[in-house]
């Protein structure tokens, strides 16, 4: 019997930048974000350590739409998606990747000032 696999990320943390808003060749809105994600510890001798691991996220369709809308630098969220990496030829002919979380989920956390307040029917996803 072949083994089914797992591809299944959660991440919680802040923008640090507003969304990248585009539309793909077939005119499906697209929203790239960059999500900081902080880890705090202490290092042997006790002193207060702290590394940030920078997470790039794609969100399509009526997600990428509130996303562009609604969030903006420094909003903490929770992403849920798939892990996915890309290849493309730059224009110097050299083999480029990119790593990425395709978002099936963004939440809004944080101030709630700066989200819309929306009934559960005018949810777009």
């Amino acid at each position: 019997m072949a083994s089914r696999g797992l591809n299944r990320v959660q991440v919680i943390g802040n923008l640090g930048a507003d969304p990248e808003e585009r539309h793909s060749d077939s005119g499906t809105p697209v929203s790239n974000l960059r999500v900081a994600v902080n880890r705090r510890w202490k290092d042997a001798e006790g002193n207060p350590q702290e590394h940030t691991e920078w997470i790039s996220v794609v969100a399509f369709g009526p997600l990428a739409e509130v996303c562009n809308e609604y969030l903006n630098k420094g909003r903490e969220v929770y992403v849920e998606g798939r892990m996915q990496t890309r290849s493309w030829e730059d224009g110097e002919g050299n083999r480029r990747y990119r790593t990425e979380v395709v978002a099936q989920d963004v939440i809004f956390l944080g101030q709630r000032s700066q989200a819309p307040e929306m009934e559960e029917e005018e949810v777009p996803f």
